[in-house]
C-alpha cells in the first residue's frame, strides 16, 4: 500500500473508475437480454407464417385455344337447348363460347377459387351470366345426370377415373368431348385434329349387358349379350352368334340368325325394353327377369 497521500488518492480514484465501468457493462448486458429474446420471438419464421396452401389440382390450369373450343362444340353437335357441364372449367371460355354462339346453358366446375372468380368476370364481360354459372367443387363430386354434353381438358389419368361416373350417371345419347386425352379402352366415336391438338368424342351408350327375350312375330328366342362400351357380342337362341353389335346412345343394331336366316336387327333401347324399327320387320325384346 503506497504511503504517500497522493498515491493513495490516485489508487482510490482508479479503483472507483474500474468499479463504475464494471457496473455499466453489467447493466447493459442484462438489460439487453429481454430485447434479444423479444427479437428472437418476433423474427420471421416461414414455417409459422407461410401463406395458405393452394388447392390441390387434379389437372393443370391450361386453357384450350379458341379454335380448339370451336371444334369441341362442333364435334359435340351443340344445340341451343343443350345443358353443358365443363369439368375443370378454368377461365370459363368453353361455356361462354357455347352460350354466346348457341344460347346454351351450362355449369363450370373448378377447384381453384381464382379460376372461378376469373370465369365469373369473363361471363359478365360477355353478357352471359344468365346462361352459365361457375362453382368451386371437386369434379369427382359433381353430379352428371343433367348434362347433355360433358367437356373435359384434364389428363389421361383423370379421364379414366371419371369414366365409371360418366357411364353410370349420364343418359344414353349424351356426348362427352375431351381435348387431347382419351378414355383408354373406351374407344372414341369420332376424333378430329386441330393443329397440334386432338379432340375426341364419345356418345354414352345404353346398357344392354345381360339376358333378353327377343320376340319376332311368333318366334321368341333368348339373347345373351356381352357389352364392351358401345360394342357388344353374344348369342341368339343359345347357339347363333350376335355379329356387329353396335350402340349409338339408345340406338341398337346387330346381325343374328334366329332360325330364319341372318338378319339385321335395328331398334331403340328404352330401359328394359327394345323396340324394333326399320325395314327388317317388327320385333321387340325385353330384359329377362
Amino acid at each position: 500500500m503506497p504511503k504517500h497521500p497522493a498515491a493513495r488518492a490516485l489508487l482510490f480514484i482508479a479503483g472507483a473508475a474500474l468499479l463504475i465501468i464494471l457496473i455499466i457493462f453489467a447493466f447493459r448486458h442484462f438489460s439487453a437480454r429481454p430485447d434479444a429474446a423479444r427479437a428472437e420471438r418476433n423474427a420471421f419464421n416461414p414455417a409459422l407464417y407461410s401463406p395458405p396452401a393452394a388447392p390441390r389440382l387434379d389437372a393443370p390450369n391450361v386453357a384450350s385455344d379458341a379454335a380448339v373450343v370451336d371444334v369441341m362444340l362442333s364435334l359435340a353437335r351443340l344445340r341451343p337447348a343443350d345443358y353443358l357441364i365443363d369439368l375443370g372449367s378454368g377461365d370459363g371460355r368453353i361455356l361462354i363460347a357455347a352460350a354466346r354462339s348457341n344460347g346454351a346453358h351450362g355449369l363450370g366446375v373448378d377447384i381453384d377459387p381464382a379460376q372461378i372468380e376469373q370465369a365469373n368476370r369473363n361471363a359478365r364481360a360477355a353478357g352471359v351470366t344468365g346462361l352459365v354459372s361457375f362453382r368451386q367443387q371437386d369434379l369427382f363430386q359433381t353430379p352428371l345426370h343433367d348434362a347433355d354434353i360433358l367437356t373435359l381438358y384434364l389428363t389421361a389419368d383423370v379421364n379414366l377415373r371419371l369414366r365409371p361416373r360418366i357411364l353410370a350417371q349420364m343418359r344414353p345419347g349424351t356426348r362427352v368431348v375431351s381435348h387431347d386425352f382419351d378414355m383408354g379402352d373406351w374407344h372414341y366415336d369420332e376424333r378430329q385434329r386441330i393443329g397440334a391438338a386432338t379432340v375426341f368424342l364419345w356418345t354414352v351408350p345404353a346398357q344392354v349387358e345381360g339376358h333378353w327375350q327377343l320376340t319376332d312375330g311368333s318366334r321368341t328366342v333368348p339373347l345373351a349379350i356381352e357389352q364392351d362400351f358401345q360394342r357388344f357380342t353374344g348369342t341368339a337362341g343359345g347357339e347363333a352368334r350376335i355379329e356387329q353389335g353396335r350402340l349409338d346412345g339408345n340406338a341398337i343394331r346387330f346381325i343374328a340368325n334366329i332360325g330364319n336366316g341372318r338378319r339385321t336387327f335395328e331398334g331403340t333401347v328404352q330401359g328394359n325394353r327394345i323396340t324394333g324399327t326399320g325395314a327388317g320387320g317388327t320385333w321387340s325384346a325385353a330384359r329377362a327377369p
